[in-house]
C-alpha cells in the first residue's frame, strides 16, 4: 500500500512529512527503554510482510500487520512502522524517500486509532474474545490505511480519483486477510503472554 515517488503533489508530500514527524515524536515518548524489543520485532515483521507485494496502480497491493503494531505498541507504532518503510525505501527502492512521511503517516495512524479504541478489550475477557477483537482491528486497520492512501491520492488531483478507488476495491481481500492474522496473533499471545498488553498500555495513552 506504498505510494511511490513521483505520485503526489508536493503540498500532500510536505503535509505528510510534518504529520509523520509529529507522529514519530509522540511514539518516541511513549516506547520506554525495556519495550524496544517488542517494537523492533514488530517492526521486523511490518518489513518482511510487506516485501512481498502486488502493483496496483501507484500504490501496491501487500499485506500490513499495522493493526496489530497498533494493539500492541500503540503511538509508539510510529517509529516501529518508520524503520521498516525507511529499510525497504533505502534498500529496496520499495515506495519511495520522497513519500516516506506520507506512507508512515498512512500506515501508523490507522494503526494507533485501533490501538487507541480497541487495546483496552485485549487486556480483559477470554483469549477468544480478544481474537475477535483483534480481527476487528486488523481489518480496520487495512480500511483506514486504503482511506488514507486514497485520500492522498485524490488530494493530488482528480487524475487520481479512479486510482484511489482502485487502491480501496483491491484490499479487500487484504482486509480479510489482515483479520485472521492478526486475530490469531492475538489469541496465540493472550495464551502465551497475557501480561504484553498490560505492559505496553500505557505506551498508547
Amino acid at each position: 500500500m506504498h505510494i511511490v515517488d513521483g505520485a503526489l503533489s508536493n503540498p500532500v508530500v510536505i503535509g505528510g512529512a510534518v504529520l509523520a514527524a509529529g507522529g514519530i515524536a509522540k511514539g518516541l515518548r511513549c516506547l520506554p527503554m525495556e519495550k524496544i524489543p517488542v517494537a523492533g520485532t514488530l517492526s521486523a515483521t511490518f518489513f518482511v510482510a510487506s516485501l512481498v507485494h502486488v502493483p496496483a496502480g501507484p500504490s501496491s497491493l501487500h499485506l500490513i500487520l499495522n493493526g496489530l503494531a497498533g494493539l500492541v505498541l500503540g503511538w509508539a507504532a510510529f517509529p516501529a512502522l518508520f524503520v521498516g518503510l525507511l529499510l525497504q525505501a533505502v534498500f529496496f527502492g520499495f515506495g519511495g524517500v520522497t513519500v516516506l512521511g506520507v506512507n508512515t503517516f498512512n500506515i501508523a495512524m490507522p494503526a494507533v486509532i485501533v490501538g487507541c479504541l480497541l487495546r483496552s478489550r485485549l487486556q480483559s475477557g477470554t483469549p477468544e474474545a480478544a481474537a475477535v477483537w483483534g480481527a476487528v482491528g486488523g481489518g480496520l486497520a487495512v480500511a483506514l490505511t486504503t482511506f488514507f492512501v486514497a485520500l492522498a491520492l485524490a488530494l493530488t488531483g482528480e487524475q487520481f480519483y479512479n486510482a484511489a478507488k482502485l487502491v480501496f476495491l483491491t484490499h479487500i481481500p487484504v482486509m480479510a486477510i489482515e483479520a485472521f492474522l492478526t486475530g490469531s496473533a492475538i489469541y496465540l499471545t493472550r495464551k502465551v503472554k497475557p501480561e504484553l498488553f498490560e505492559a505496553v498500555a500505557g505506551a498508547g495513552s
